[in-house]
């Protein structure tokens, strides 16, 4: 499948994305905010703020100097706090989800745009569960499904970010995702420390079982265990017994 004009810039080599932007530059038409970034997006058909992500998180715009200056920035941290902003307080509006897997699938490949991304992924799954919250808008829904996905396949999701997740047991997200199942299949934890603990809901473990995730003796371990809420217990039973067929 071909790559979008985002993905083209976002992944692009040093020289290629010199000449894309400089050649995009020279055949700007004027503009009276005096706007660089701006003409140059208009150009290339993508919307400004999908620019500066996508130039924002190449990999190799930190030796890139010429390219700062081009777009009309004074520095790379000028650009950088531009492509946060966008990233964090987007949704779905100027950067298409397909834009965003794109961010995911790159930056995991780069240690330092890995941990940056990390940094401000509290912040943009802020915005869009608020968003979610307010207007419960199916489309939006969907997106947020698809992104928290690839969030949790592409390894951009670490331990500290699960942890602040599961610590979260009434959240509704966490549902509406089936998020405990993206991090058992992720691996991140392993699936014994996740059945065991008591912020995941009787009903997260029930459709972990559901699925083929747990081992039937990690379900049976955990039976033994003395303080196993009734509920909890009961569920697991029932499980068993569909297992037994």
């Amino acid at each position: 499948m071909a790559k979008s004009r985002f993905e083209e810039i976002l992944t692009s080599g040093s020289e290629n994305l010199l000449k894309t932007l400089y050649r995009s530059s020279s055949n700007r038409r004027p503009d009276s905010s005096g706007n660089r970034a701006r003409q140059i997006a208009r150009n290339l058909k993508l919307k400004y703020g999908q620019l500066v992500c996508a130039v924002g998180f190449n990999s190799n715009i930190r030796t890139l100097p010429d390219v700062t200056a081009v777009l009309g920035f004074s520095s790379y941290d000028d650009l950088a706090r531009e492509r946060n902003r966008y990233f964090t307080e987007d949704v779905y509006k100027r950067l298409s989800v397909k834009d965003m897997l794109a961010i995911y699938s790159h930056v995991v490949n780069d240690l330092e745009l890995l941990e940056v991304t990390q940094h401000l992924l509290d912040r943009r799954l802020q915005r869009l569960e608020d968003r979610i919250e307010n207007t419960v808008d199916s489309i939006v829904i969907e997106r947020y499904k698809r992104e928290m996905k690839a969030i949790y396949n592409d390894g951009v999701a670490q331990i500290d970010f699960v942890e602040r997740r599961l610590n979260r047991t009434n959240n509704g997200f966490r549902a509406l995702i089936n998020e405990v199942a993206l991090i058992v299949e992720s691996r991140i934890i392993p699936v014994g420390d996740i059945f065991f603990r008591e912020n995941i809901l009787p009903q997260e473990k029930r459709r972990l079982v559901a699925r083929g995730l747990i081992p039937r003796e990690i379900i049976e371990s955990r039976m033994e265990e003395a303080d196993v809420p009734e509920a909890e217990r009961e569920l697991l039973e029932e499980e068993l017994k569909m297992l037994d067929g």
